[in-house]
């Protein structure tokens, strides 16, 4: 079993039900889903920059992405209708844990003057976003065949009803918010 998903099984789950006091063990929040987008603005121009994004993404995520489609046109960023503008892969059950448990493990610890993440980027349903400004700081990217540094969006989605529970279950499973 996942390291992660252990630690929310034995210890968060029985912290979360005493904290809310909750009468079923369903109602306990838990994470469904974790979204990773990289958006490439410049794939309109250079077909090269979307296959580095893909690959980045595929070597961080151990999944293949989804490219990501321009759902209209605009003619002030040579745009149209249809062409590839980034990618994405939504992670769920064992992946998802693993890929939080390097993120919060392996990779954060890795930016430079690291303070925590921001406790504001909830969006009043439990979900919580988070942006990356390089994809260096994962240790699967070789820091030589980086043409770019790309940054990444990565969208925390869980059951929970209110940011307080998300807050709570994000802290307890390791999430390094800032004091």
């Amino acid at each position: 079993m996942v390291r992660l998903k252990e630690k929310y099984l034995k210890e968060v789950q029985p912290k979360l039900m005493k904290e809310f006091n909750y009468s079923s063990p369903m109602e306990i929040p838990k994470i469904t889903k974790v979204t990773v987008n990289i958006g490439v603005g410049e794939a309109t121009q250079n077909n090269k920059a979307l296959d580095a994004a893909v690959s980045d993404l595929t070597l961080i995520t151990g999944r293949k992405p989804l490219v990501t489609r321009a759902k209209k046109s605009i003619s002030n960023f040579k745009l149209r209708q249809g062409m590839p503008i980034g990618c994405s892969v939504t992670l769920r059950r064992d992946g998802m844990y693993e890929f939080l448990d390097r993120l919060m493990s392996i990779a954060m610890p890795r930016i430079r003057d690291f303070r925590g993440v921001s406790t504001k980027a909830f969006d009043g349903r439990g979900n919580y976003n988070l942006g990356l400004k390089e994809q260096l700081i994962y240790p699967e990217i070789d820091y030589d065949k980086v043409e770019k540094i790309r940054g990444m969006n990565i969208a925390i989605t869980t059951t929970a009803q209110t940011d307080d529970e998300a807050r709570l279950l994000l802290a307890e499973m390791g999430m390094p918010f800032r004091k």
